[in-house]
C-alpha cells in the first residue's frame, strides 16, 4: 500500500539510514506536496543548511532564488515547489569542498518521493550529481554539454548549472544562460509549467 504523504515526510526526517557516514548526524532537509509543479533537484545540503533546517539557506539559494524570479516566501511554499536533493543531509567536507552527496539517500527515497509529486512537473536539475541521477545516459558528460542542450530536455527537465558561488567563471564564460534561459524559466514558475 502506498505511504500517504504525512507519512513519508515523518519517515525521510527520522531516516538514520547513513547517520555511520555523516560527520554531523543526519539531518534530512527536503520539502514537497502533491501539488509541487516546479521540482529542485540539487546535490546535497551544505554545513549552513544542515544547521538551520531550510533548504537553500545560502547564497546559493539567493541565486537560484533570483534565476526563479522568486521571494523567499514564494520559494519556500511546498504546495508549489519541491526541493528533492540527490542527498537528503549534508555530507561533511573533504579536501576540496562538500563531499558528494551519500550514495544511499536516492535510491531509497526518491521513488517513494516522486510518486507523490504531479505527473506534470519541471524538474530543476542542478549541477553534475542531479543531471547524473535525473538524465542517465541523456547526460552528456559534463555540466556546460548538459546545459547546452537544455531545448531536447524540457518541458520534462531543465539541466541548470549548480548556483554556486564557487561558478562565478561558469556564469562569465556561458551568459547566454541568464540572458536567454533564465527568462523562460521565470515563465515556467510563474504558470506552473514550461511556455510553449
Amino acid at each position: 500500500m502506498p505511504a500517504t504523504l504525512a507519512d513519508l515526510q515523518r519517515r525521510i526526517a527520522a531516516c538514520t539510514h547513513c547517520a555511520e557516514h555523516l560527520p554531523f548526524g543526519p539531518r534530512p532537509v527536503v520539502q514537497f506536496s502533491r501539488t509541487s509543479h516546479i521540482v529542485i533537484v540539487g546535490q546535497a545540503p551544505g554545513r549552513r543548511v544542515h544547521e538551520s533546517g531550510i533548504p537553500f539557506d545560502d547564497p546559493s539559494g539567493d541565486r537560484l532564488r533570483g534565476w526563479l524570479g522568486l521571494d523567499r516566501d514564494a520559494f519556500y511554499d511546498a504546495s508549489r515547489i519541491a526541493i528533492v536533493p540527490t542527498g537528503f543531509c549534508y555530507p561533511g567536507t573533504g579536501k576540496s569542498g562538500d563531499l558528494p552527496p551519500r550514495p544511499e539517500c536516492a535510491p531509497k527515497w526518491h521513488d517513494e518521493v516522486f510518486a507523490q509529486l504531479p505527473r506534470e512537473r519541471l524538474t530543476l536539475l542542478l549541477g553534475t550529481y542531479a543531471q547524473k541521477l535525473m538524465l542517465g545516459d541523456a547526460y552528456r558528460g559534463s555540466v556546460s554539454r548538459t546545459v547546452e542542450a537544455w531545448r531536447d530536455l524540457v518541458p520534462q527537465y531543465l539541466p541548470m548549472p549548480h548556483p554556486s558561488p564557487r561558478n562565478q567563471r561558469w556564469f562569465k564564460e556561458h551568459p547566454w544562460f541568464e540572458a536567454d534561459v533564465v527568462p523562460r524559466l521565470r515563465q515556467a514558475v510563474a504558470a506552473g509549467r514550461w511556455p510553449d
